[in-house]
This record gives C-alpha cells, sequence and structure tokens, in this order.
C-alpha cells in the first residue's frame, strides 16, 4: 500500500509543511478543530441523503481535516489525462447516435450500445450544441504507488461532490487560516463561475440573447438536493422543479411571480427516465411534458444530454482507451484497471474462479451499491454473488482488488492511513476546463476500500501545490 505522506518512513516532500504544522499543533487541538467542523457543517446543513436507512434520512457528511496534497507536476498528468478521456467520450456519444463509426470498425460490439440500458433511441441523429452530451465529467482516479495512476470509472450523467469540494475549501480556510498563508496552494472557488461559464456556451441556436439557465431537481428528498440548491445559489441563477416549468409554442418557460419567463439551458439533476412523460416514463411527475421536442428543434440546451449514460456504463469503461486511440490518435494518459468481462466466457470462467480476490461491480451500478470485495467477503456471500453472476453475466464486470493508496486521516485513535480516491470535475463547452482540486473520498473504517459516501465514507479537501 502507498502511503502518500511517507515513503520508506521519511515523510514526502508535498506533506512536509503539512506535518511540521500538525506536530506542532498537537492532537488535542486537532481533536477540537474536527469538532468545529463538524459543527460548521451542520450550521450550513451540508448532508447526504441515504436511502432506505430508517427514520430521518439525512446525515452528516463525514468530514477529515488532514488535506490530501498533490504536487503541480502530479496535477498536470491528472489534468492531462481526464481532459482527454473527457474528449474521448464525448467524441463517442457523438459517434454512436450518429454515424456509429467505431462500431463499423469493431471496436465496440453493437450489443454493448445499442441493448445498453442508458441507451436512448429518442436521441439519435440530435445534434446537441458543440456536439457536446457530457458537459460535466467526473473521473474517479485511484493512486496504487508513487507515479502510477488508475482511472476507476467516468461519471458522465450527473456527477454529484462538487459542493463538497467546494465547502470542504471553504471550512479549511475558515479553521486554518495561517496554513494557507504559509502555503501556496491553487484555489478552487472558481469551479461555480466557470461551471456557469460552460452552461451558457452552449446556448441553444434559437437562443438569441444572454442564455437563461435553470438548475433542475427532482426535489428536497433527493440525495444530493444540498449540491443542487448551493450550485444554483453559487451561480446566480434559479432552482426548479418539474412543475416550474411548462412547453409552450416550441420553447421551454418558467412560471414566475412576473409571468412566464423563457428558459435556455436546463442543467438537470434528474435521470433520463423521469425528464419527459411524454418521451420517456409516462408515469413521471418529475419532468417537464414536450421538452425533448423543444431539445431537438433547438430551442432548449439539456445538460447533460439525454442518453450520456451510455458512456459511463462499467462494460463500456474498459473500450474507453480504444476511444482515445480511434477518436484522437493518442495513447491515453491515464490507464484503466484490468478489467474482466463476465459476458466473455474465459473471463467469467475466471472471475467465478478468483472471486475471492477480486472486486466485482453491476455495469450499471452506482454509489458502491451491488458490489463484491472478494477480499472482505465471507465463502457464503461469495457463493451467494456467484449466482447473480452465473444468472446473468453481461451485467457484472470484474477487477483485481488494487492495493490503493492512503492517506492520513484523523480518527478515533489518532491519525491513521486510510484508502482514499479522487475525482476532478471535467468541463466541457467551448473549451474543456478542470478546475485545480476535485473531491477526495476516504474509507473511515481501518481497511475499507469503499469510499463512497452512501456506504459510510468520508471527504477531504485536496490541494493542489502552486509551482
Amino acid at each position: 500500500m502507498f502511503n502518500e505522506m511517507k515513503m520508506n518512513d521519511q515523510v514526502r516532500e508535498p506533506y512536509r509543511a503539512l506535518v511540521d504544522w500538525m506536530d506542532a499543533t498537537g492532537p488535542e487541538i486537532l481533536a477540537q478543530k474536527r469538532l468545529e467542523a463538524e459543527t460548521l457543517f451542520r450550521k450550513i446543513g451540508i448532508t447526504f441523503a441515504v436511502y432506505g436507512e430508517g427514520g430521518d434520512p439525512e446525515r452528516l457528511i463525514p468530514f477529515d481535516l488532514i488535506p490530501r496534497i498533490f504536487t503541480a507536476t502530479e496535477w498536470r498528468k491528472l489534468e492531462r489525462g481526464v481532459k482527454q478521456r473527457a474528449r474521448a467520450l464525448n467524441t463517442f456519444l457523438y459517434d454512436v447516435y450518429h454515424n456509429a463509426e467505431i462500431i463499423r470498425a469493431g471496436i465496440v460490439p453493437a450489443d454493448l450500445v445499442y441493448r445498453n440500458a442508458a441507451f436512448e433511441p429518442a436521441v439519435i441523429g440530435i445534434d446537441p450544441p458543440r456536439r457536446v452530451y457530457s458537459h460535466i465529467v467526473g473521473v474517479d482516479v485511484v493512486r496504487v504507488s508513487a507515479d502510477e495512476f488508475y482511472v476507476l470509472e467516468d461519471n458522465c450523467r450527473t456527477p454529484s461532490g462538487v459542493s463538497y469540494m467546494l465547502e470542504n475549501r471553504e471550512i479549511m480556510m475558515r479553521m486554518f487560516p495561517e496554513l494557507f498563508s504559509k502555503l501556496r496552494i491553487e484555489p478552487v472557488d472558481s469551479y461555480p463561475d466557470l461551471l456557469l461559464k460552460t452552461l451558457k456556451s452552449i446556448a441553444p441556436r434559437k437562443c438569441e440573447n444572454d442564455p437563461n439557465i435553470v438548475v433542475l431537481t427532482p426535489g428536497a428528498l433527493n440525495s444530493a438536493y444540498y449540491e443542487h440548491s448551493f450550485l444554483a445559489d453559487q451561480m446566480g441563477v434559479e432552482l426548479v422543479e418539474g412543475q416550474d416549468l411548462f412547453v409552450s409554442e416550441g420553447r421551454v418557460y418558467m412560471r414566475t411571480t412576473r409571468g412566464p419567463e423563457r428558459v435556455d439551458v436546463i442543467y438537470r439533476r434528474i435521470d433520463d427516465d423521469f425528464i419527459d412523460p411524454l418521451c420517456f416514463r409516462p408515469d413521471s411527475v418529475l419532468g417537464i411534458p414536450g421538452l425533448m421536442n423543444v431539445y431537438r428543434s433547438g430551442g432548449v440546451a439539456i445538460c447533460s444530454a439525454p442518453g450520456a449514460g451510455v458512456a459511463d456504463d462499467k462494460a463500456v469503461y474498459t473500450y474507453v482507451p480504444d476511444m482515445i486511440r480511434f477518436y484522437l490518435g493518442q495513447e491515453p494518459i491515464l490507464n484503466n484497471v484490468p478489467t474482466w468481462k463476465c459476458s466473455r466466457s474465459d473471463d467469467l470462467k475466471y472471475v467465478l474462479e478468483h472471486l475471492p480476490e477480486l472486486v466485482v461491480k453491476e455495469v450499471h451500478g452506482s454509489g458502491g451499491y451491488g458490489m463484491l470485495v472478494g477480499p472482505a467477503s465471507t465463502r457464503e456471500e461469495c457463493a451467494t454473488y456467484a449466482q447473480r453472476i452465473k444468472a446473468n453475466p453481461s451485467d457484472f464486470i470484474a477487477q483485481p482488488t488494487l492495493a490503493l493508496s492512503a492517506c492520513p486521516t484523523f480518527v478515533e485513535s489518532g491519525i491513521a492511513p486510510r484508502h482514499v480516491d479522487f475525482r476532478p470535475f471535467c468541463l466541457v463547452g467551448d473549451d474543456i476546463r478542470l478546475t485545480p482540486g476535485g473531491l477526495t473520498r476516504v474509507a473511515l473504517r481501518e481497511g475499507s476500500l469503499v469510499v463512497n459516501s452512501s456506504q459510510g465514507g468520508g471527504v477531504k479537501d485536496t490541494w493542489i501545490m502552486a509551482e
């Protein structure tokens, strides 16, 4: 296991100033600061709703006050790799809804796309503004050594967590201003402005003036509602629900006390199935009837586009390096984790024989649900999961249990290493933009590899050191 703070019992250079400060501060003050951070999170209302929990479903996001640090050199590699990936994924999405050249070339199997639950036939032939389907791409990255980074998965629909990236930094700056005065840390507070700039850049062709932008939320019971309201507030745009919008004469309008207002760009945080009951699920009460007709005619832009989810399917993920080579003529800067596709008979045989050593995921799963972490599972759990795989092999992929890097984390017993991953947020519109930072998620339980907030993980600030 690579310890990002220490190598061979020596503090790595990026962490030296931080370690000196922690030693001078002492565990008692750090414990007090942790309680202060929890109080701030509670006052601000930074919560995460966990579906299926009894009682009040909302809970505080566990926040760790020891930051994760990347050097400027490490960040440059990550930035180039994430931008490359976002470009290839968007080219893939435009391709599969138009000429399907990558399928004709025999690189990506047709069934993997056209029988994918996230593929939306209603989107075929539509030209979204600037040919961009996924405007916010969240790329989950893990580290296994000083120089090795792997992409664990791509999130092309509505990746969440950016509000925690911003709030983590705000709270750290409030509690430890002396650290930010001593160290040259890249700021992240430009993200809302960059997001707004990206949304404005994808105004539909019928938009003649400054585009009117809204954030569409399913409502306060959604797990990421705090983020929806936070981003709308930071951008200075309206937060709306489906009932606040309507279609008339080929345009989308918002109901206001001043009368209807035209809407040009919708940053939607609801799933494809629910955005238009006339096109998708007829029982949806969250969407806007007729929205897809307006979208098809160029009267409104939707971020991210319906159908973008086909690019973040975990089986499609295995072909992203091939997409980069096919569309961009480049070698991948960031490698995929080696992956077995259970839809292949040889891979299936290997996976079933090595379940206790592997991590197995549902290809359509998210949030850490439906996974099997072989080394942390009992023989009975492996046997039960094997039956699920055998019933529908194409629904599963498997990966080796990587020795994820660990960062110092302030837990009940003191400062101890805990496994982490990293999600930078890439904005795609008239340009590809990446804020120097991202969301570091941390597995708070000792030995756990599952960092998702829905599975008990926490978050910490991520520092990119300026040159």
